[in-house]
């Protein structure tokens, strides 16, 4: 059975397009060299710090590089997912599975820095998988999850 407002004979590549998870750009990259810094040059700083620290400084600093490293993952891993049930968003810290019908608008507005969604209990819940930072693309993300929603939250009515 296929889904409400998606036909089957619908061309693959642009159902694969519409279908593709939202994912920042400009954060990711970000996130992504800075882990890689932060795991190449703590360990360097660790075996060459100057001063007398003891082991136990030595191995505070390495924690602190692993959080910083963990932190950049978390930052560049954040996205949605759409599927034919629903939105798995994925922030910085939580992750939340949603079904179509629990969204009821998405919001993208001046001075959000990313994608809103209104739901269905009065609740809002961002999805940092789109962000104002990448500019247009981030806009056409915007209206391609409006989008989504519309073709899964549609009635017979309409109205």
């Amino acid at each position: 059975m296929s889904s409400p407002g998606v036909s089957p004979s619908q061309d693959p590549a642009r159902r694969a397009a519409l279908y593709a998870p939202f994912r920042p750009r400009l954060a990711r990259v970000v996130a992504l060299v800075l882990a890689a810094l932060v795991v190449v040059l703590t360990p360097v700083l660790v075996l060459n710090v100057p001063g007398e620290y003891g082991f136990p400084d030595l191995v505070g600093f390495a924690l602190v590089g692993v959080a910083i490293a963990w932190f950049c993952w978390r930052q560049a891993s954040v996205r949605a997912v759409p599927d034919e049930r629903g939105l798995l968003v994925r922030n910085l810290l939580l992750s939340r599975r949603l079904a179509w019908a629990e969204i009821v608008s998405v919001r993208f507005g001046q001075g959000r820095p990313w994608v809103q969604l209104d739901l269905a209990d009065g609740d809002t819940l961002a999805v940092m998988g789109v962000q104002r930072a990448d500019g247009g693309f981030a806009n056409a993300e915007a209206r391609r999850m409006a989008s989504l929603v519309a073709i899964h939250t549609r009635t017979p009515r309409d109205d």
